[in-house]
């Protein structure tokens, strides 16, 4: 009976560490009720020197299982990958840097850039882009980056689908005073932001840049079994082969992509667009 009893115990507190994480994906989120009408979308988080944060800084930590190291710098990070949200699930809770998760604040989760970070996010489907503070800890989830708030997601078009193919670039302070973002309000409904324009761009995986035309076929003969791929020759400089696989329809399409590509001992793949 003492070890049903522990075992009940040590059960509970798995789940409520499971609930408590804002990246798991395995609980059920969403936007605010229909009953919580208009709201006033923020213009971007506008970045300023900050100490960094006693909390959530690592240097390394541990989530189901899986450990993960805390950047020294954010200085030259750049990313493409895919973006989640999060929302009322979480609205008030601790975030890792033990602020009050706010999901209509400009706020994201990372898993290892400093706290806090500014960075850019460019959704690539209609180039829509915000600037956000990171300030939490997630998503872990495979194949995704970051994990926006509830109010940026809207901004970038992507609360509908949940997820989106985006590109993250942290702020440097070196930047002009004019690439700086304004603090701005504009009220507008909170379930109908403007439509976004319709990116004709498309969406590839590349899987490889060879100065030697052999080794791209190499790599091309490898691919043919689980995909579209293909050879882009660049001679800006001097001659390089990228190998690309693609277009990418949406978002289960490059989960099952990159799993076999990691099948397949490739776990460098880059989204990149043409």
């Amino acid at each position: 009976m003492v070890l049903r009893s522990a075992a009940r115990h040590l059960l509970a507190l798995l789940i409520l560490v499971i609930l408590a994480s804002c990246g798991s994906g395995r609980v059920k989120d969403g936007p605010p009720g229909r009953g919580s009408g208009s709201i006033a979308l923020p213009g971007d988080a506008v970045p300023r020197p900050e100490p960094r944060s006693r909390y959530g800084n690592g240097p390394v930590y541990e989530v189901f299982g899986k450990r993960y190291t805390v950047m020294h710098s954010s200085s030259g990070y750049k990313e493409r990958g895919v973006a989640s949200w999060y929302g009322k699930k979480f609205h008030g809770n601790l975030t890792a840097n033990r602020e009050p998760y706010d999901m209509y604040a400009m706020s994201a989760a990372h898993k290892s850039l400093p706290l806090p970070t500014y960075v850019r996010v460019r959704n690539l489907r209609n180039n829509r882009s915000v600037i956000v503070r990171v300030n939490d800890r997630g998503p872990f989830v495979n194949n995704r980056i970051i994990d926006l708030s509830y109010v940026a997601a809207l901004k970038l078009d992507m609360v509908r689908d949940g997820t989106s193919f985006v590109e993250i670039e942290a702020i440097n302070f070196d930047e002009p005073p004019g690439d700086r973002p304004t603090r701005q309000m504009s009220a507008r409904p909170a379930e109908s932001p403007a439509p976004a324009a319709v990116s004709t761009t498309g969406i590839f995986v590349q899987v490889g840049a060879f100065g030697d035309r052999s080794n791209a076929e190499r790599r091309l003969l490898l691919l043919s079994s689980i995909g579209s791929a293909f050879i882009v020759e660049d001679t800006t400089n001097r001659a390089l082969y990228r190998v690309r696989l693609g277009p990418i329809d949406g978002i289960v399409q490059y989960d099952a992509l990159v799993e076999k590509l990691v099948g397949l001992g490739i776990t460098d793949p880059y989204l990149v667009t043409q």
